[in-house]
């Protein structure tokens, strides 16, 4: 059989580890002669889970004590909404950076003013802004770190003179982040930390504090669900299981650290073989490109050639890389667990392809 060398842009590749863990514990888990899919979350083997699952991100991320993290459903898109419920009270400052970000942003308008301090989309967001005021006036700056849809990634943080929130849902555990620099952070699972189902949230619990006085309903609480340890309602049992194996193997093979040094060389492979084709080019400005996220379009519309290139990777056990309908081309997400070889299956097929 072919190896497939998944590209997926999420639901994405996870070690492969942790799905032997996870098939293990589906028939029987922790002993207990029952499946990980039937087990009461109540139990004090479930329990056990949670707590390593939030110990391991503490410790990979070295979360100041202050936080709370917290295991949520609804995925990111969620959060669009959660976070000017409990937080905008008067004003919110966005950068409107790709897709999600416009999505987030849409959403806190139900809430109140929201002031777009900075936008890519003039060049259909294939750049970050920079050198942009946050005003000292708002009730917190939201901000995207990585544009998976097209291949934009922050390289680093704005200082802000209000409460810090970002959506990391695509580069979180690939590599550091000051976590001290932000009120809240939050990232849907199923792209470097587990399987889809799970939202990761990790907050300043000061933030308890400056909650909006409009009523919040209990799953929209985030204080509730710090009281509650992730568990006021029932959790999503298996993808935070799969989430912990995931992020053992992030541990083992060395930490955020670690990751940021495998994509890094990942994308520089992939971003070199790129540059040198005569037939590619990249789609966003060189120093915002992601290394989760790279895309790319033929430098000139040739019917032929991509019937070539298509074919080409799909030979060569390539998934996944089209590129979204907003950007065209392709797209080859290079999260944590894709490996070097991978990458350079798709190095090999963009340098032959037309030979």
């Amino acid at each position: 059989m072919t190896k497939i060398h998944n590209f997926s842009a999420g639901p994405s590749i996870l070690a492969e580890s942790a799905f032997q863990k996870s098939i293990a514990d589906i028939q029987n888990f922790a002993g207990t002669g029952l499946s990980i899919l039937e087990i009461s979350h109540r139990t004090k083997e479930f329990e056990s889970i949670m707590d390593q699952a939030r110990a391991i991100i503490k410790e990979l991320l070295q979360i100041p004590e202050n936080y709370d993290v917290l295991f949520l459903q609804g995925g990111a898109s969620s959060q669009f909404f959660q976070i000017p419920h409990n937080f905008l009270i008067n004003s919110a400052a966005y950068t409107k950076t790709g897709t999600w970000a416009s999505g987030a942003i849409k959403e806190a308008k139900l809430y109140g003013e929201v002031n777009v301090v900075a936008s890519s989309e003039d060049k259909n967001f294939n750049y970050i802004p920079k050198n942009y005021a946050i005003p000292e006036t708002v009730d917190y700056f939201h901000c995207t770190s990585n544009n998976t849809i097209f291949g934009t990634q922050m390289k680093a943080f704005p200082k802000s003179p209000v409460p810090l929130f970002c959506d990391m849902s695509s580069d979180i555990f690939s590599r550091p982040v000051d976590v001290s620099q932000f009120s809240l952070i939050y990232a849907g699972a199923q792209k470097n930390m587990g399987p889809a189902g799970v939202t990761l949230v990790i907050i300043d619990k000061a933030m308890y504090d400056k909650r909006s006085s409009r009523p919040i309903p209990s799953m929209l609480d985030y204080k509730l669900h710090g009281e509650k340890e992730s568990m006021y309602n029932t959790p999503p049992v298996f993808s935070i299981l799969v989430s912990l194996y995931n992020l053992q193997w992030v541990k083992e093979l060395g930490g955020v650290n670690a990751m940021a040094a495998r994509n890094k060389a990942k994308s520089d492979l992939l971003y070199n073989a790129i540059d040198k084709s005569p037939y590619f080019k990249g789609t966003t400005a060189r120093d915002d490109r992601s290394e989760m996220n790279a895309c790319f379009v033929f430098e000139e519309n040739d019917p032929e050639l991509e019937a070539k290139f298509n074919a080409a990777w799909k030979e060569a056990g390539i998934s996944g890389i089209k590129g979204h309908r907003s950007v065209g081309g392709y797209r080859a997400s290079m999260y944590n667990a894709l490996p070097l070889e991978s990458v350079q299956a798709l190095v090999n097929v963009i340098e032959t392809f037309a030979l």
